[in-house]
């Protein structure tokens, strides 16, 4: 059996689109648009079946969606007979679609009456749902949030059941086990709690991302001679965001292993995933997994214990529109959603645009590893202009004919007043002349189709052209409308865009941005016009800010170094000026002039030589009057040795006398006290 969709292939990422199969024989395939908007087609005749708008579609998006699952409407519908007494309310949960949004709400609607079911908001999730699994067999409710709980809800009473918390951080996925006994949450780490007792009985390692997706790929061990007591030796799958690798697990007896027994490569993250159960020992499991990059995997292995190296891919399916001409090359048309259908050798692709996708069964051919579909999706790629406007049909045409229909944005035409050439064309019908032809009547018309100048196309075409662009991804299309400088021709493209438009323009604004200087220039623009016109439309949107994470960082990183560059343009203004200006007084002669006075001030250091001098002359004072007081008491010693010279003297010769002369004349003789002073 095919297991698609009891909801374990809901959105995989915040950037996936919600969808699911419905579990009878995928008769269904609801999509959560990006405006809100629930669409339920019909997988048979790819035609729209059920159309629902929520009431605060804008405010609070659709983040996850889960059918209630088959078993449960084969159990339910004799008791809903005996039970005749219930009210209308709590009637028949089989096609029963819950919707989880980003405030916390959970809608029930049903696909029967067309309507809303009921709605789960009391005691729930104050954030972001994330994951809505059903029970399988008692119509029970388990949603996790980001607010890191996960709830049992009651359905028939719409009350909580149940609250605890399941992790430190958001709990991002849940899945059910085969028997109904045990749930597998995860957010980093991947935990398996007893719902009966709420406690966690296995621990697994996890995923470095937040794990996106959980699925169980067995609902028997794979050895069946030991008692089974329906949990253990189970194996289950994950994915996570971002991460290329898909890695499964195996529930133990021992809670010593928790790594990954195997592990498949992909060549993207995973947006959607389906498998086949594995019944048996000797049936492998089949895989298909929706790549973001909008290629679909096909794996097919037996799932029998440990496993090294990653498996790679059996098949690739990618689908493309066929080259028009020798110049153009084919376009890959992103496939949305991939399912099994119930003889397990064929696959339900979904793929095209999330607003009119189309739906396809294709034949499973395992020897091919590649497989590539050629289709032509031109006339259901993008919303017609007369279904937005009205809902008259118009007859397909052939991409040569050329049609002029007033009033709609793309073919405006001024009409001139009629010629009076009219009357000739009146006289001839009249004769029975000859019909007119085609051309002929338009030139009668005068209508005014002359190209502008450079194949540009008209003012009140450009927000057709975006949005179609935007939807396409069409890079041509996209540079016409992009590449304008008209200020107000980007402010009235703006205004009249769709508000579905706003966010994939910001992230086509975003690439640009990162590509070459030139272009950001005018992407700027761009964006300042959007942020500013629809500032109230973005503000309602809850995950906003991982939607435009790329641009916040982008942002943050060019204004983290506008800071240093204003420094470095100011020095170097800086220095640029003072080098010109002296280049300029090099090249100008300046004339020759000559000072009528000049004045000298003293230099400070003579000022301190005459501070030295006067102390130095106040101590030199305080030293002779100490030289001097020696000096005198020597002197009264020579005088008295005079005294006695002076009498031997004259007892002596006059020879005395002349040797006295003698030494008076060499200089020899003593000197009275007052000279000494006065030569001192």
């Amino acid at each position: 059996m095919a297991a698609g969709g009891g909801g374990a292939a809901d959105s995989l990422s915040p950037a996936g689109v919600p969808c699911a199969f419905s579990p009878h024989s995928q008769a269904y395939f609801a999509l959560a648009s990006a405006d809100g908007h629930l669409r339920v087609w019909e997988t048979a005749s790819n035609r729209l079946h059920q159309e629902y708008v929520p009431s605060a579609h804008l405010s609070g998006t659709c983040t996850c969606l889960a059918w209630a699952p088959a078993r449960l409407q084969a159990k339910e519908s004799p008791q809903r007979k005996k039970r005749k007494s219930e009210p209308i309310g709590t009637s028949n949960q089989t096609d029963l679609l819950a919707l989880g949004t980003a405030v916390g709400s959970i809608l029930l609607y049903s696909t029967v009456k067309g309507e809303l079911h009921s709605k789960l908001i009391s005691g729930g999730h104050d954030n972001k749902v994330n994951c809505i699994q059903w029970h399988q067999e008692n119509g029970c409710l388990y949603s996790c949030s980001d607010d890191k709980h996960i709830v049992e809800w009651n359905t028939q009473t719409c009350r909580v059941k149940c609250k605890w918390k399941g992790d430190n951080s958001s709990v991002s996925s849940l899945c059910i086990s085969p028997d109904g006994k045990m749930l597998l949450s995860a957010g980093r780490t991947i935990k398996l709690w007893v719902l009966e007792t709420k406690e966690v009985y296995r621990h697994f390692t996890g995923h470095a991302t937040p794990v996106s997706s959980l699925m169980f790929t067995t609902i028997r061990p794979p050895s069946e001679n030991q008692p089974f007591d329906g949990i253990t030796g189970l194996y289950f799958l994950s994915g996570a965001v971002h991460d290329r690798l898909l890695n499964v697990w195996q529930v133990r007896s021992e809670n010593k292993e928790k790594n990954a027994v195997m592990s498949f490569t992909v060549t993207d993250e995973p947006v959607y995933i389906d498998l086949t159960l594995s019944e048996n020992r000797e049936e492998p499991v089949k895989l298909a997994v929706v790549c973001r990059d909008g290629q679909v995997h096909l794996f097919e292995h037996i799932l029998n214990g440990f496993c090294k190296k990653p498996l790679t891919s059996n098949c690739t399916i990618q689908i493309v529109t066929p080259g028009k001409g020798k110049k153009s090359t084919p376009k890959p048309i992103p496939i949305l959603a991939a399912g099994f259908c119930s003889d397990k050798m064929s696959l339900l692709l979904v793929y095209g645009s999330w607003f009119q996708p189309t739906i396809e069964r294709v034949a499973l051919n395992s020897k091919e590893p590649h497989m590539c579909l050629v289709r032509d999706i031109s006339n259901c790629w993008a919303p017609k202009v007369e279904t937005a406007v009205t809902k008259v049909r118009t007859p397909v045409m052939n991409s040569e004919a050329k049609v002029l229909v007033p009033g709609i944005p793309g073919h405006h035409a001024a009409i001139k007043p009629t010629p009076p050439q009219t009357e000739n064309v009146e006289s001839k019908r009249k004769l029975g002349g000859n019909e007119l032809s085609i051309e002929e009547r338009l030139g009668t018309l005068d209508i005014d189709t002359k190209k502008e100048k450079d194949d540009l196309p008209q003012t009140n075409s450009f927000p057709v052209l975006l949005a179609q662009g935007l939807e396409s991804n069409d890079f041509e299309m996209l540079n016409k409308v992009l590449q304008t400088r008209n200020l107000n021709l980007i402010k009235r493209t703006v205004l009249r865009m769709p508000l579905h438009a706003v966010i994939p323009l910001l992230q086509e604004l975003t690439k640009r941005l990162q590509g070459h200087p030139n272009s950001a220039v005018l992407m700027v623009q761009w964006l300042k016009c959007v942020l500013t016109v629809h500032a109230s439309y973005l503000s309602t949107l809850p995950d906003l800010v991982p939607q435009l994470g790329t641009l916040y960082q982008l942002m943050e990183s060019r204004v983290k170094t506008f800071q240093k560059l204003s420094h470095l343009h100011g020095k170097l203004i800086l220095l640029i000026t003072q080098v010109t200006a002296s280049e300029k007084t090099k090249g100008m002669t300046c004339p020759e002039q000559k000072a009528k006075l000049v004045y000298e001030e003293e230099s400070s250091e003579e000022e301190s030589d005459d501070e030295i001098d006067k102390d130095s002359d106040d101590n030199w004072d305080e030293d002779e009057e100490e030289k001097e007081s020696e000096k005198d008491e020597d002197i009264d010693e020579e005088n008295e040795e005079e005294v006695e010279d002076t009498e031997e003297k004259d007892e002596e010769n006059g020879e005395d006398r002349e040797v006295a002369s003698e030494k008076e004349l060499n200089g020899d003789s003593d000197l009275d006290p007052e000279n000494e002073s006065e030569e001192e």
